[in-house]
């Protein structure tokens, strides 16, 4: 291939204003894409379905139109790397796939300056080549890009799929999906029923056992008078305190009837003694207080 300087210089500054010419329409159409997301959300929310399908085929083929230009600006890339390549008499095999992608893809966007690469480079490679790379005939050409400039329409369920991830984005339950209605219940399986078992694993009554008369819980604000419990004359009776609630032990002399009336008569009549007469061990009787009262009045 021929390739002069002045060639060489305008197709680098031709790719380099085609890649960002790219860059520029993908991020527009990305922006337009965005906007009509939302209306297909909100044409799901009232129910427009019909509608929705038929606008959301737009969407599909501006995301392949996306999709195509990103790879085109792949290969101007790799052309801008390698544009010194051209001249030389044996192309190189990934050069040749981007050239002949590029002949090819060029007439079928809306990327003038795309086409005015492609001008540049049958000035470059010759009409002999342009003819092969627009008709395909060594199969060189991109496989994606053959498949991003078909024009068969979308696939039903490729529409049905971005339906569905437009209504999860933005929010909207689509499609309704009915109440699941509650089915028989389910058969009840007593893993518990064997032979030892016969009452079918179901918890038995324990009868408590029956307590005697000494094992009777005492009842709350009650205490139990063990005095009844142990005869009298015992050496170590049991006595409760009354205040206290608690079992004291308290060692009493065996004492017959006769010895305690007597103690009793004793008692009796030293407290009267007490009460008439003087003073006893320091503290003063009736007696002498009433006339201690009397002489003070005097």
């Amino acid at each position: 291939m021929n390739l002069s300087p002045s060639q060489t210089y305008k197709l680098r500054m031709q790719l380099k204003v085609c890649i960002g010419r790219l860059q520029t329409v993908q991020k527009r159409d990305e922006a337009m894409a965005r906007s009509q997301r939302r209306t297909m959300a909100q044409l799901l929310d009232v129910g427009k379905i019909e509608s929705a399908k038929i606008r959301v085929e737009n969407i599909i083929r501006s995301d392949i139109t996306t999709e195509l230009y990103e790879i085109l600006e792949l290969y101007c890339e790799r052309l801008l790397a390698r544009v010194g390549l051209l001249a030389a008499e044996q192309l190189d095999p990934g050069l040749e796939e981007a050239v002949k992608t590029i002949m090819y893809a060029a007439p079928k966007t809306e990327i003038r300056d795309l086409q005015q690469v492609r001008t540049l480079l049958i000035d470059i490679c010759g009409k002999d080549f342009t003819v092969n790379a627009m008709e395909n005939k060594d199969q060189k050409v991109s496989e994606r890009v053959l498949k991003k400039l078909s024009v068969a329409p979308p696939r039903e369920e490729l529409v049905q799929g971005y339906l569905e991830e437009i209504a999860r984005a933005y929010g909207v339950d689509w499609p309704k999906r009915p109440n699941k209605e509650l089915g028989e219940p389910p058969e009840f399986v007593n893993d518990d029923v064997n032979d030892d078992n016969p009452n079918g694993g179901q918890a038995q009554k324990v009868p408590e056992p029956v307590l005697s008369a000494d094992d009777k819980p005492v009842q709350p604000g009650k205490t139990q008078s063990l005095a009844t419990t142990r005869p009298v004359g015992s050496k170590t009776p049991l006595q409760a305190n009354p205040s206290t609630g608690n079992l004291q032990s308290k060692v009493t002399p065996n004492l017959t009837e006769p010895k305690l009336d007597k103690i009793a008569a004793d008692t009796a009549v030293s407290k009267t003694s007490l009460d008439r007469k003087g003073t006893v061990g320091g503290i003063p009787g009736l007696d002498e207080l009433a006339a201690r009262f009397a002489a003070l009045k005097r």
